[in-house]
C-alpha cells in the first residue's frame, strides 16, 4: 500500500489545475463549439466562373438571358442538321412530343398539346433548347443558335413572321398564344406523357406507404452508364487534393459502352425501334453481306436516309474512327 503525505496531495492537486489552462489553450482551432459550425478541412468557396456556369436559368421576363441574336433562317439551317432527325423536318415528331401545330386547339374536344400550343412563355424554350439541347451534346449551342432556333421553332407554329430576328430584349415581350392557359395537367415531353404531379392532395384515408416514381423512356434508362459507380465520395482534404491533379482518360471498351458515350442509344435500342431500327434488326440486315462493315462505318460518319424509312440519321463526325469501327463490329456480332 502506498501512503501519500497531506503535503503531496496538495502538490499533485496544484499540477493537475495549472495543466488544465494548458490544455485547452492547446485546442485545434476547429474544435466544435455551441453555436460554430465545424470546419471539416476540404472544398474551397466557388469562383464566379464556377458559379456562373451553374447560373444558367432564363425567367420568364428575361433575366438570365444573354447577348446574342438570331433570325428565323439561320434556325432553319441549324435545325436541318441537328433536330430534325428527333423532332421532324416540320416539326411534326416522332415518338416525342411534337413541338408544332395544335396552336388554338387547347380549349376545343380535341386539343393537340406543342410546343407552340402550351407553352406560355417563348422564354421558356430559350432555356429549354439552351440547356438540353440537342439531346447527344446538351449545352453546346452558342448563344446565338439558340436564338435562331427559338425563332424557328416560334415561327414554325406561325407566332412569329419568317424575317424575325430574336434577341435579348425582343423575345420577353412575345406573348405565346397560351400565356394564360397554362396548367400543369399534362404531361409535356411526350405525346402520351403523364404530368409529374397530378390529384389533389389527400386529406382522410390516405395511403399507408408513399412511393415515389417517375417516367422514364427504356432507351434513356442507361444512357450515362451507372451514376453510382461514377459518384466516389470525397475523404478530406487528401481527397480533394488528389483529384485535382489531371488524371488521363481511360479508353472506353466494347461497343455496348462506345454506343452509349457517342449517344447511339438515345435513336437506336438493342432490340426494338425508336427513332431508327433497332441494333440487331441492323445486324439482321447487314450480317454476312460484302463489306458491310465498312458500309455501316460511313453511314454513322455522313449521315444516311431511306434504308429504314424516312427520318434521316444525322452524322457523327464526332465519333473516332477506331471507335466507330468498334462499334459496328459490335452491331454486326448481335449487339450482345
Amino acid at each position: 500500500m502506498c501512503r501519500c503525505s497531506s503535503l503531496g496531495l496538495l502538490r499533485l492537486t496544484l499540477l493537475l489545475l495549472c495543466a488544465i489552462p494548458i490544455l485547452s489553450s492547446a485546442a485545434p482551432a476547429n474544435a466544435v463549439s455551441v453555436g460554430v459550425p465545424p470546419k471539416y478541412g476540404f472544398g474551397k468557396p466557388a469562383t464566379r466562373a464556377e458559379i456562373a456556369g451553374w447560373d444558367i436559368d432564363v425567367r420568364p421576363d428575361g433575366a438570365g438571358l444573354p447577348k446574342g441574336r438570331g433570325s428565323v433562317a439561320q434556325g432553319q439551317a441549324i435545325y436541318d442538321e441537328k433536330c430534325a432527325s428527333c423532332h421532324g423536318t416540320f416539326g411534326e415528331s416522332n415518338s416525342y412530343m411534337a413541338i408544332a401545330g395544335g396552336v388554338g386547339s387547347l380549349a376545343t374536344d380535341q386539343p393537340v398539346r406543342t410546343t407552340g400550343s402550351k407553352l406560355n412563355y417563348a422564354t421558356t424554350l430559350w432555356d429549354y433548347i439552351n440547356r438540353a439541347m440537342p439531346f447527344q451534346a446538351p449545352q453546346t449551342l452558342r448563344p446565338d443558335e439558340v436564338y435562331a432556333l427559338t425563332a424557328y421553332v416560334l415561327h414554325l407554329n406561325d407566332i412569329v413572321p419568317a424575317d424575325t430576328v430574336l434577341d435579348q430584349t425582343s423575345l420577353p415581350k412575345l406573348k405565346m398564344p397560351n400565356r394564360d392557359g397554362f396548367t400543369t395537367d399534362h404531361g409535356l415531353m411526350r405525346r402520351a406523357g403523364k404530368p409529374d404531379t397530378h390529384n389533389p392532395a389527400c386529406m382522410t384515408n390516405c395511403a399507408g406507404e408513399v412511393r415515389l416514381s417517375s417516367e422514364m423512356p427504356d432507351y434513356a434508362r442507361d444512357q450515362h452508364g451507372n451514376l453510382a459507380e461514377q459518384t466516389r465520395p470525397a475523404r478530406g482534404a487528401a481527397a480533394v487534393a488528389a483529384a485535382a491533379k489531371p488524371v488521363a482518360a481511360v479508353p472506353l471498351k466494347g461497343g455496348a459502352e462506345l454506343a452509349k458515350a457517342a449517344a447511339c442509344m438515345a435513336c437506336h435500342g438493342i432490340d426494338q425501334k425508336i427513332v431508327g431500327p433497332g441494333f440487331r434488326e441492323i445486324a439482321a440486315k447487314y450480317r454476312g453481306a460484302a463489306g458491310a462493315e465498312l458500309n455501316l462505318a460511313e453511314k454513322v460518319k455522313k449521315g444516311s436516309v431511306g434504308v429504314w424509312g424516312a427520318i434521316p440519321m444525322p452524322a457523327q463526325p464526332q465519333v473516332k474512327p477506331a471507335d466507330t469501327g468498334t462499334i459496328v463490329q459490335w452491331i454486326l456480332a448481335g449487339a450482345k
